[in-house]
């Protein structure tokens, strides 16, 4: 082990609803800045749920609320960047919580970094993944496979990438996804022929984004401890 690695808190949370880990994520954000808690990586799946970005429009939502709730889908306006995407079951999603600072990284340099540890992972599973100029994400060919909207507020970033493993393709039907109406959204499933597990994805994927940010991971159980009482209605010590 290298101990002049900085070190990274990170844990895999299972299912969680959009509201609740944006909760965890602005709690972690303050700690991290007052130097109350490490920099984390979370790792989870959320329920069917559109979110919209600083830069998401009304236009960009095609299905009215009726049919959202006909498909159990909800719908958050949420504070990172970017525009309208899908999180639903089946899709691996990445909260980094990191001081940049910490790193010596400035936010493009993190974004590419995040985009390299995600194509990395990638070529991992036999996928040639790329990123497109000019644009977010991760592409197989001219389709995109993960997403990322992050925010950088007082030099600590939060929010992600979504990965798209076993995702059902048709919720993204609902949406204009990312404001781009001529790309389409694939999945490792509709590319390989193959279903992976979300919580084995998130480990091996985890591998990717210690290399790719030169960070030893430690693995914590009591975050996930922390998210599960909370959602049985008791208060969270993270706020």
């Amino acid at each position: 082990m290298n101990r002049s690695q900085p070190r990274v808190r990170s844990c895999w949370l299972g299912s969680v609803a959009y509201r609740q880990a944006w909760d965890l994520q602005r709690s972690l954000v303050e700690q991290v800045r007052a130097g109350e808690a490490p920099d984390t990586l979370l790792l989870l799946e959320h329920p069917h749920v559109y979110t919209m970005g600083r830069k998401g429009t009304a236009e960009h939502l095609l299905w009215d609320e009726a049919e959202r709730e006909r498909r159990g889908v909800d719908l958050v306006w949420s504070d990172r960047g970017g525009d309208a995407t899908y999180h639903g079951p089946g899709q691996l999603v990445g909260y980094p919580i990191l001081d940049l600072a910490r790193h010596r990284l400035d936010l493009l340099v993190y974004l590419r970094t995040l985009e390299a540890s995600l194509i990395n992972y990638l070529a991992e599973l036999g996928l040639v993944g790329g990123a497109v100029p000019g644009l977010t994400g991760v592409w197989v060919g001219d389709a995109k496979v993960g997403a990322i909207g992050v925010k950088f507020n007082g030099g600590v970033v939060s929010h992600g990438f979504a990965l798209n493993l076993t995702t059902d393709l048709d919720y993204f039907e609902g949406i204009v996804p990312c404001g781009i109406a001529d790309k389409k959204a694939t999945s490792v499933e509709r590319l390989l022929g193959e279903r992976l597990g979300t919580e084995t994805a998130a480990n091996r994927y985890a591998q990717h984004f210690a290399r790719s940010f030169g960070v030893e991971l430690d693995w914590n159980a009591r975050l996930t401890e922390l998210v599960a009482a909370s959602a049985r209605g008791r208060r969270s010590p993270l706020g």
